[in-house]
């Protein structure tokens, strides 16, 4: 009698088990019902355009289960076709298919999706690769769209180049590790060139570059127009269209001479160009920069040790280290440290220049800086720059404080010029005569000859990304004109007698 009311409660247990499965949680027992089907977090997994054979990221689709109870699903797959390679990631199991799959009830399944195009078409041009990602549960066939853009392109991978070498637009250059051009080598870049730099990458220019030297428009032209050379970032995706840091731009080497940047937009790089010739040897390497554009600049996102840099450099729109740089129409916007620096030695000219350095952090460090000692390689190096600035706008979002600084101004204030320009910046403004110096100012007023002191912001009109002037602008009619420069940065004409300051003439309603 002792071993009875154990066995009968072990019988009753049992019993229970076989008898009521309805006691077991809903969310654990699997449906066949064919009413049950799944819900998705997208219609359409897209993939922004990707260069064949190199892969993209990954993307996410999240299935959800609204149903109590689980279900089962059947088989997960997506076609292979010859222009794509897809891979799922289902459950920590990568493939191409997965069969048996359950999600509990009222929970949800994570699918992440890889593709790989390979080359089909044989020109640059996109081309549209459309799949489904099926479902199979209970009988019931669901799918996802799946589109992929393929674009064939010129991949430099860690490249010397070591002969004159033309880089030309019927397809992207996408640019991997350091593509180096040689001492005495020219590469020339053709109008309407894409080039698309992988994280760190950059261009290094030992010998010459000649970058849309021979674009001629016709008549005045749009920021989108194809004839310009472009340079980013190789991630496609909408997301990073604006993000900084995320290629290291573009290099010369102290033995470069002689090169030219025309009609060219550099975006979305730690520094736009940059002139490193850290013994300060002379002749100083030389850089023209006409009608161009470079915006979205900072070294920040970026790990730049061990980059034989020298120095401890911040990421700057156009940077000098010994050497000489002329920009003409150009545009620096948005750079989350410093839009232009000359530093020991370096001559610097600004023509029509606008400098509009906003950001989305708080930016601390002025717009420009001009110092005349740098420790590199851990010697210090000490030589006067010189600055140049005719009918140009300095101007950004920095708080409570200036535009500009020079450091150790006094002993190079003879090489400073800024004429017809309008600045942001207090310690320079209304500049007593050198040793009578105000707040702290090194400078005289010839230096600032004809400049405009405010302490509003410059009126710019349109997008934020635009820059050009509005009509009540006191930039407006305060430039002096300059002999073979008639045209802005977008080809259009400027007033021959009374035309604007800053990179673009405004355009009358």
């Amino acid at each position: 009698m002792r071993y009875l009311l154990p066995l009968l409660l072990l019988f009753s247990a049992l019993l229970t088990t076989v008898l009521l499965p309805g006691c077991e949680p809903k969310e654990d027992l699997i449906t066949t019902d064919s009413s049950a089907k799944l819900e998705f977090s997208l219609d359409t997994v897209k993939f922004d355009t990707v260069f064949v054979a190199t892969g993209t990221v990954t993307k996410r689709l999240w299935v959800y289960n609204r149903n109590a109870r689980a279900v089962r699903i059947a088989e997960i797959s997506l076609p292979s076709r010859p222009a794509v390679t897809y891979s799922l990631l289902i459950n920590g199991d990568a493939g191409l298919v997965a069969r048996n799959v359950e999600i509990r009830g009222k929970d949800s399944l994570l699918v992440l999706v890889r593709a790989t195009v390979d080359p089909t078409p044989a020109d640059g041009k996109p081309f549209l690769v459309e799949d489904d990602l099926r479902f199979t549960t209970n009988g019931n066939e669901q799918a996802v769209k799946v589109l992929s853009y393929g674009q064939n392109a010129y991949f430099h991978d860690n490249e010397t180049i070591t002969s004159n070498t033309v880089w030309k637009a019927d397809k992207p250059h996408v640019l991997y590790g350091f593509t180096v051009v040689d001492s005495l080598v020219t590469l020339t870049i053709q109008p309407g060139a894409r080039i698309y730099a992988h994280s760190d990458a950059a261009l290094v220019i030992g010998g010459q570059l000649l970058c849309n030297e021979a674009f001629q428009p016709n008549g005045p032209i749009e920021p989108t127009d194809a004839g310009f050379v472009r340079f980013q970032g190789d991630r496609r995706e909408a997301f990073y269209q604006d993000i900084p840091g995320q290629w290291s731009g573009i290099w010369f080497l102290s033995s470069s001479r002689n090169n030219v940047v025309r009609f060219t937009e550099i975006r979305n790089s730690a520094f736009g160009l940059l002139v490193l010739n850290l013994n300060i040897l002379r002749p100083f390497p030389t850089v023209i920069v006409e009608n161009s554009i470079i915006q979205n600049i900072s070294s920040t996102r970026q790990a730049l040790s061990g980059r034989g840099l020298g120095a401890s450099l911040e990421g700057t729109g156009l940077l000098a280290i010994g050497g000489d740089i002329t920009a003409r129409n150009v545009l620096l916007a948005n750079c989350e440290q410093f839009a232009v620096q000359g530093l020991v030695g370096s001559n610097l000219r600004l023509d029509y220049c606008t400098i509009a350095n906003y950001s989305g952090g708080r930016r601390l460090t002025p717009s420009v800086r001009l110092t005349d000692t740098l420790l590199i390689n851990g010697r210090l190096r000490a030589s006067q720059p010189s600055f140049t600035v005719r009918n140009s706008i300095i101007w950004g979002s920095i708080l409570d404080g200036d535009e500009l600084l020079f450091n150790n101004g006094e002993s190079y204030a003879g090489n400073i010029s800024i004429r017809n320009s309008l600045l942001k910046t207090k310690k320079y403004d209304n500049t007593g005569p050198l040793g009578q110096q105000k707040n702290g100012n090194v400078l005289n007023p010839d230096e600032f000859a004809s400049s405009i002191f405010k302490s509003t912001p410059s009126r710019f009109r349109g997008t934020a990304l635009s820059f050009e002037l509005d009509t009540l602008s006191p930039a407006s009619n305060r430039a002096l004109p300059l002999p073979g420069l008639n045209t802005d940065l977008l080809n259009r004409p400027r007033n021959p007698t009374t035309p604007d300051i800053g990179a673009y003439e405004r355009v009358n309603p």
